[in-house]
């Protein structure tokens, strides 16, 4: 089961499959299409009829947010993403490793948490066989939960999120969307919040968001210079530590070059 992290993945209505090639065009790194809030109840067994055809050779990840394992589409949605090579799986409302292992093996699942018990439950969601990385819905959570979306009230959620992905060695955890498609600033803000507290990507729900999101995880080209001088010191001092520009280079500092450098990599 292959899987790179995901940094900037776009949404795309399952209900407009025609959207999914320009998705695929428009810089983000992955693809989710949805099944799930973006399609309402009448139209699901026509979208996902209409899916098949255009979810093949694609030049990137594609994920299927398919509905939460509860619903009555889950076993439908999943009978498609079975029968399409190569796709992976959103799954809404993760709350339980039980819930992913209804998955199945070899498929690549990103855990969207949306409720207090997914985030009371993340240990058990991060050791389920499949998980990849995990996500936040944001929105969902903060409806939960009864609280203001505001970043004060989902700080504990994003920070469990970012805890238990490390401490399970799973990517950096997926920030939830920006619902304002026209405010770059927005964008921006929210993504440079959450890479602060070591969140490693956004959904995106427009492409003009997608240059925004990749812009606000990339390093930037003094952290990468710095990264690079950090590396090169190091391999100079044969791994003894050493100063320069008057800071000591011992392992953590390292550490933190090898990171910037590879998250450049990720990001690009």
């Amino acid at each position: 089961m292959r899987f790179s992290p995901v940094v900037a993945p776009l949404f795309v209505p399952a209900t407009r499959p025609e959207r999914i090639i320009k998705a695929a065009k428009s810089g983000a790194d992955a693809v989710i299409v949805d099944l799930e809030d973006a399609v309402p109840v009448n139209e699901k067994a026509s979208a996902r009829e209409n899916l098949a055809n255009y979810l093949k050779e694609l030049p990137l990840p594609c994920f299927i947010r398919v509905n939460a394992v509860s619903s009555d589409w889950f076993q439908a949605d999943m009978e498609l993403v079975r029968d399409v090579e190569g796709l992976g799986v959103m799954l809404p409302k993760s709350e339980t490793a039980a819930d992913i292992d209804q998955i199945g093996p070899n498929i690549p699942v990103i855990a969207l948490v949306e409720t207090a018990r997914g985030i009371f439950n993340l240990p058990d969601i991060c050791q389920a066989q499949t998980t990849c990385q995990l996500a936040f819905g944001s929105i969902d959570y903060a409806l939960d939960i009864g609280c203001d979306e505001t970043a004060e009230a989902l700080l504990l959620a994003r920070l469990s999120l970012v805890t238990y992905a490390r401490a399970f060695d799973l990517p950096s955890p997926i920030d939830g969307v920006t619902v304002s498609v026209n405010e770059p600033e927005r964008v921006m803000v929210d993504a440079n919040y959450a890479r602060q507290l070591g969140v490693g990507g956004k959904l995106a729900i427009h492409p003009n968001q997608i240059s925004t999101i990749k812009d606000a995880f990339a390093p930037s080209d003094d952290q990468l210079e710095w990264a690079r001088r950090i590396m090169h010191a190091n391999e100079a001092a044969n791994g003894a530590a050493v100063l320069m520009d008057g800071q000591m280079v011992d392992t953590p500092v390292i550490e933190k070059a090898k990171r910037l450098l590879l998250t450049s990599q990720i990001v690009s």
